[in-house]
């Protein structure tokens, strides 16, 4: 399978934005560090990629108030794009029934710091595996990938491992990984992280975090053996980057062209 450009919208108070991921926090937004706000809302880009025939992209709600938001992107690009934050087994289906294509969980799967497989369960028996995309966002600690959770700013217990991979891919159809203490700062990817996701091939794998350049993307296709999708923010023209042109991803690594 070709390594795929996956698009993204990131929702913060209702506004499509890129921020600096490990500068969210639950109390204090003047630490929060925005690379852009879009005039535009979030409609408008799942309009673009839509059009684009973009699919498997994700929504994220970085906190409270990005509802409505998150339901206009989906009602424009139905079964185009998955949606994350603050997803639970309660509200799953309603995010399914408005259009998304599959929902993304971290937090609400993890207790005392662990992956609650009961929860898990429960969530894949009433939407089904294949309508389920885990977030293992992580921070570096101690040499070792530590999924964090709330909002990137808690860490568990448990890290990004083959074994851990193995352990939950019976639970969902792929992982998203954003490798946050590079998220949003164009200064390159997370490399050992990239290269051990590389060496595991269960299920599709996104990352996101730090691409700024070409030479980014080519590292992912090495070290991830070209089989690892990513997703580009802050670096990316539409989102007031410098580094990457959507047109160009789109040509390069979007869908494969139709025979006419």
């Amino acid at each position: 399978m070709a390594m795929r450009f996956r698009p993204c919208i990131d929702l913060h108070q209702g506004k499509v934005k890129q921020i600096v991921g490990g500068t969210l926090s639950d109390n204090d937004d003047q630490a929060l560090q925005t690379n852009f706000e879009a005039s535009k809302p979030a409609q408008w880009f799942a309009r673009l990629y839509r059009q684009d025939g973009l699919t498997g992209g994700h929504v994220i709600q970085l906190g409270p108030g990005n509802v409505p938001a998150a339901q206009a992107a989906l009602a424009e690009w139905p079964g185009g794009l998955q949606v994350g934050g603050g997803v639970t087994l309660d509200n799953a289906a309603n995010w399914l029934e408005a259009g998304a294509a599959a929902v993304i969980v971290t937090s609400w799967v993890f207790h005392d710091g662990t992956v609650d497989e009961a929860r898990l369960d429960q969530l894949r028996r009433q939407i089904g595996a294949h309508r389920l995309v885990l977030d293992l966002s992580c921070r570096r600690k101690d040499d070792a990938y530590y999924i964090v959770t709330n909002r990137w700013q808690t860490f568990t217990q448990e890290c990004i491992t083959p074994q851990l991979l193995d352990r939950l891919a019976a639970y969902c159809a792929e992982y998203l990984i954003h490798a946050v203490d590079v998220e949003g700062k164009c200064q390159g990817i997370e490399t050992d992280l990239v290269a051990m996701l590389g060496q595991w091939a269960g299920r599709p794998v996104t990352y996101a975090g730090g691409i700024h350049c070409e030479t980014d993307i080519q590292a992912i296709a090495q070290l991830g053996r070209g089989a690892i999708d990513f997703t580009v923010g802050s670096a990316l023209d539409i989102y007031g980057g410098h580094g990457l042109c959507y047109d160009d991803l789109v040509k390069r690594y979007g869908p494969l062209p139709r025979h006419q």
